[in-house]
């Protein structure tokens, strides 16, 4: 049997867009409603990941290491409150320092869950907040959710079966 999933976009989504790169745990700031929102979806038995460009390392902006302790808070605070995000893919590079096929809008990182994990994509959401993020859903067959930056997640509930 195939799994559902809930695939989002980390800045703006989970986390505080505010315009520029969050690489510090000190920077973080968990975006109002995510957690209730997520833990209705655990409820419908969703999946949970997170697919997010992370082009500052390319530009030897912050490390890997950054970036996975970062995660590594995410995954520890939603942990408290029940939530587990299967997995967490990023993409290191940024296409004025380096060519890949995983930087979003492309959309190998959501295919490499949808295989992994055995996700069913016609019953599978991506939530974003930039027309990349869309993109990457369409190119995988997920059903897209465009919404603004730092908007709260529960106004978008409805929309998910």
């Amino acid at each position: 049997m195939k799994s559902k999933a809930i695939f989002l976009d980390r800045d703006g989504v989970i986390n505080h867009e505010r315009g520029d790169y969050v690489w510090l745990v000190d920077d973080l700031i968990i975006n109002d409603g995510v957690v209730e929102f997520l833990q209705e979806l655990r409820s419908r038995d969703y999946l949970f990941f997170i697919i997010t460009n992370q082009s500052g390392i390319s530009k030897e902006l912050y490390t890997h290491e950054d970036v996975n302790e970062v995660h590594r808070y995410i995954k520890d605070h939603f942990a408290i409150y029940g939530i587990r995000f299967t997995e967490i893919y990023y993409c290191p590079h940024h296409p004025t320092v380096t060519h890949c096929l995983c930087r979003k809008p492309g959309s190998l990182l959501v295919e490499k869950a949808v295989a992994r994990f055995n996700v069913d994509p016609a019953q599978s959401y991506f939530i974003g907040d930039r027309e990349r993020d869309v993109e990457a859903a369409k190119g995988t067959g997920v059903n897209p959710i465009l919404i603004p930056s730092n908007a709260p997640l529960g106004d978008y509930l409805s929309m998910i079966a």
